[in-house]
């Protein structure tokens, strides 16, 4: 019996799979980038000068200001471009900061001795228990009020819970086999820290510093509604709500405005630090 054969049959080559967009990170750069545009055209075009009160107070939106004024006769488009600015520049100084001072204070707790461990980390978590916002008022209160304080208070109370992270993470990478691998053929410890250690914990860490950027900004706000904030002719959201609360029935594109740019800039933030959550662990992106 013959058995009649056909031509083989070619099978496509299977195409390499693209890696999948994140929406929610499309989606959190739309919206805070916008909020960085607008801080960017601050730094060289402003409506009216940071100080001018010319205008009629409270004026509605028109022609000559878009936005309307405040009860003191300043450009509101003005201030919340300015403002934009100054969320910007504490919360990413925060940032930076909170992150540098955070990571040291990690790793040195990660390669501590136990009595030390414990004990950094017995005053990490004293920091944390400690509200963030009132460690943010008593720096502010002590140093006087301006960008520089407002960073460095809540750089501070954002430093222990970087801190705190990374102690975590770095000891769960130093359990690993690879790490018991490194030391037996000479690897030092700075090399350690440098090729083994750091690359394995800053996806974790770039997402929760993400976080924390949307947390500065917010903190940022409540400074300056409480006057803890940059002074004037600075413009800040928190300072503009806190002004535009006695006039909020009669003009309140005042309150309306730098509320939805803030919750805009935060959600963006929140948004891209989920995103980038997916991007460091795609197998969490597959099972939604």
């Amino acid at each position: 019996m013959s058995v009649v054969t056909g031509p083989p049959v070619k099978v496509p080559a299977r195409r390499p799979a693209r890696p999948r967009r994140s929406v929610t990170l499309v989606a959190g750069c739309a919206l805070a980038g916008l909020v960085v545009a607008i801080a960017v055209v601050s730094l060289v075009w402003l409506p009216y000068a940071p100080d001018d009160t010319s205008g009629t107070r409270l004026m509605p939106p028109g022609p000559a200001h878009p936005l309307g004024t405040d009860k003191l006769g300043r450009d509101l488009l003005t201030q919340l471009m300015i403002g934009a600015r100054i969320a910007l520049t504490v919360g990413i100084g925060s940032v930076l900061l909170g992150g540098v001072l955070g990571v040291l204070g990690g790793l040195a707790a990660g390669f501590a001795t136990r009595w030390l461990d414990d004990t950094i980390a017995a005053l990490l978590d004293i920091l944390i228990a400690f509200p963030t916002l009132l460690l943010a008022m008593l720096v502010v209160a002590v140093q006087s009020a301006s960008l520089g304080s407002a960073v460095v208070a809540i750089g501070l109370g954002m430093s222990a819970i970087v801190a705190r992270l990374t102690r975590v993470l770095v000891k769960r990478v130093l359990a690993q086999d690879f790490i018991t691998a490194a030391r037996v053929s000479g690897t030092s410890w700075p090399r350690v820290v440098t090729e083994h250690v750091l690359p394995n914990i800053w996806p974790t860490l770039l997402v929760n510093l993400a976080l924390q950027l949307g947390l500065a900004v917010l903190a940022e706000a409540s400074l300056s509604y409480l006057g803890l904030g940059p002074p004037p002719p600075n413009a800040s959201w928190g300072r503009m709500l806190q002004e535009a609360q006695t006039t909020v029935l009669t003009a309140p594109v005042g309150a309306i405005a730098p509320g939805v740019l803030l919750v805009v800039l935060v959600v963006g933030v929140n948004l891209i630090a989920d995103g980038l959550r997916d991007v460091a662990d795609p197998t969490r992106r597959r099972t939604r």
